[in-house]
């Protein structure tokens, strides 16, 4: 899953919402310098990745993108989930996405000297061009892709995976429906087990 996955998976607590966000910045157990919550949300982040990994309805979305993009596949429909998470946003939040979004980047400020230098780096350009918000827009998909693949000197032509969201939009919409669901829940388990 993607940012904004990450995020709200961290059921709104702050520590865990920190840890659940930088944890891809945080390579093997380098994190004991941390506070205890914020660990715990790197670790729930990872949980949240095996879970999706190994789940069959993501595999689906997947393999639909391989022929093309190969082992991008996956980052793609990690980024095609979060665009509908966004866009279905009151089906999961009573609060809105722009104020709920707004929140998160206040709470990443307040965190700042705790933040990884990669979450650092990446911040500025993160906040000033929302990207977390603009996921609900295809424009913002767009961009998103287009940067993805200029990370990977145009390697991986993840710029034209707009068209195949376009071409499949209903099917990724009802897996990421269907899996989200399940992801919730065993989210929330895992949540709960790591901070009792």
């Amino acid at each position: 899953m993607n940012f904004l996955a990450h995020i709200y998976l961290s059921f709104d607590d702050e520590e865990i919402t920190i840890g659940n966000f930088i944890a891809d910045s945080i390579r093997g157990n380098r994190f004991d310098h941390l506070p205890e919550k914020v660990q715990k949300g790197i670790l729930l982040h990872r949980e949240i990745d095996t879970f999706t990994d190994s789940h069959q309805i993501p595999k689906i979305s997947s393999k639909r993108l391989h022929k093309n993009y190969s082992h991008y596949s996956r980052v793609i429909v990690d980024i095609f989930y979060d665009h509908f998470l966004a866009k279905n946003w009151e089906n999961y939040s009573e609060i809105p996405l722009d104020s709920y979004v707004e929140s998160f980047y206040d709470l990443l400020e307040n965190h700042y000297p705790i933040l990884p230098q990669g979450t650092k780096r990446m911040m500025p350009y993160m906040i000033a061009d929302n990207w977390i918000y603009n996921y609900s827009k295809m424009e913002g998909i767009g961009k998103v892709l287009n940067g993805m693949n200029r990370r990977t000197q145009n390697r991986s032509k993840m710029n034209f995976a707009i068209v195949d969201l376009e071409k499949h939009y209903d099917d990724f919409e009802k897996e990421f429906t269907d899996f989200f669901e399940e992801l919730i829940v065993f989210s929330k388990h895992k949540y709960i087990s790591l901070i009792d």
